[in-house]
């Protein structure tokens, strides 16, 4: 969960320095997706069903008050007002990007909190009131029952879930049957139980008429929307190979501190642990894998791949994820996809994709050379809040959109990627779908546990 926010609390999860790819673009700039407009390329279905209270109102209940958490609740804020930039010069646009108008998202409000940690929840608190929107203490709750006090209240009709990734299927399947639409953040789970709940939950919403949308927010950025319909056209014919990068520095860590437990420490430190993140692959590289998928227009059949851990030693701060992964893999089209994703210090940062098709190769995000070049030149906004403004329009127009499937997709290719490299195998799609191992504990509680090894890829076992 990086790069939304540059100057919160590195305890949450977002990087405190921005850092910057070797083309310049920064990792904000490069994080995008796309805009509800291009529904008929993004979202595999829609439909017609609950919308938002008699008046229009959206009244927003937060699940994780972190970094990310507090940076979504902004987002939607935000949204109400944002005016969309520049004038186009290409004739593009999308229903919702009309240049030079305020998005109609007006009467949005957060009413309720909840977090397992109480100061978490307290400084989000504190960062809504200095935006103007207060939330009454009756509508603050924590613990780990926290998200069943906030889905209980009749007023909250829109969730934000940005709880650790762990937590995402059992949070979405509680939203989806209380009545709610959804927000909610990468990656959905951290393991293929986790995913399949997620798909069944997505399938359930859509029955009930209910909006889910996605933190892969580059399907909601304006440039790369209309570059992947091109390529999705054949702008570059057949696409042959692809490549996705996700390089980055160190991010935060918590050093343990006295009269935590074990599982509490593991959990404010939650990246560095398989059953809390799904380790970086999932937890971060998720983002370039999606617009791999995206632009390919399905997900992989089969991956191989390596990795390991070689900037820290086993246990401390930095846990016990590996710090490194390449992976490649193979689409039913014959296309394939190699994939970088890294998170050791003093390394050259790399945040990219590009693709190479029988006409000509792209970037994946504004620009397209064939025997001549193209670049996006149209409307831009704020993909963090694009995202809020088209699942909000999708509500009142009364067709909420539902990107599950996309989001459960992306998710499982980081988890096939991640197993694949973990047992040294190549490792087919389905069986990794279908495969047995979970994460989840058998009870969510403060107390004892040991540190998890690093895995080793000469004796961990695939199931």
């Amino acid at each position: 969960m990086l790069g939304r926010y540059s100057n919160v609390n590195k305890e949450e999860g977002i990087m405190v320095k921005e850092e910057r790819a070797e083309s310049g673009v920064s990792r904000r700039q490069f994080v995008r997706g796309t805009a509800a407009g291009a529904a008929a390329l993004q979202f595999p279905f829609v439909s017609k069903g609950m919308s938002a209270a008699a008046d229009g109102a959206i009244r927003v209940g937060l699940i994780g008050c972190g970094g990310r958490g507090t940076g979504a609740a902004l987002n939607v804020l935000q949204a109400t007002t944002k005016v969309i930039y520049p004038p186009p010069r290409t004739g593009y646009h999308t229903e919702n990007a009309v240049p030079g108008a305020r998005a109609k998202a007006e009467n949005v409000r957060v009413v309720a909190l909840a977090d397992l940690l109480g100061h978490r929840l307290e400084e989000c608190r504190r960062q809504l009131k200095s935006v103007g929107n207060e939330v009454s203490d009756g509508n603050c709750f924590t613990g780990f029952d926290a998200y069943e006090k906030l889905l209980g209240l009749s007023e909250v009709n829109y969730v934000i879930l940005a709880t650790p990734p762990q937590f995402r299927p059992r949070e979405l399947k509680a939203a989806v049957e209380a009545g709610k639409h959804v927000f909610m953040e990468k990656p959905i789970a951290v393991d293929a139980e986790g995913v399949r709940s997620v798909v069944e939950s997505g399938k359930a919403a859509e029955r009930k008429g209910l909006g889910v949308c996605a933190g892969t927010q580059r399907r909601h950025s304006l440039d790369q929307v209309e570059t992947v319909r091109r390529l999705r056209d054949g702008a570059i014919g057949k696409i042959i190979e692809a490549r996705a990068y996700f390089n980055v520095g160190e991010i935060w860590a918590i050093p343990r501190e006295a009269g935590w437990s074990d599982l509490e420490w593991q959990y404010r430190n939650w990246p560095y642990f398989t059953w809390l993140s799904g380790d970086i692959i999932v937890e971060q590289h998720i983002h370039t894998l999606d617009l791999a998928n995206w632009v390919l227009g399905e997900h992989p059949v089969r991956a191989y791949g390596v990795g390991g851990r070689a900037s820290h030693e086993p246990g401390g701060e930095f846990g016990h994820t590996w710090d490194h992964f390449a992976v490649e893999y193979e689409y039913p089209s014959g296309a394939r996809l190699f994939s970088q994703n890294r998170q050791i210090a003093n390394c050259t940062v790399r945040m990219a994709a590009a693709v190479v098709g029988e006409k000509g190769t792209s970037n994946c995000e504004n620009r397209i050379v064939t025997d001549r070049e193209w670049r996006y030149e149209g409307p831009m906004s704020d993909p963090y809040e694009q995202e809020h403004m088209d699942l909000i329009e999708s509500i009142r127009r009364g067709k909420p959109i539902n990107e599950t499937k996309n989001v459960a997709e992306a998710t499982m290719t980081a988890i096939l990627g991640r197993e694949a490299a973990y047992s040294g195998k190549v490792l087919e799609w389905e069986a990794v779908y279908n495969s047995k191992r979970d994460y989840t504990p058998a009870r969510y509680e403060f107390g004892a546990a040991a540190m998890p090894a690093v895995v080793n890829p000469a004796t961990y076992r695939f199931y």
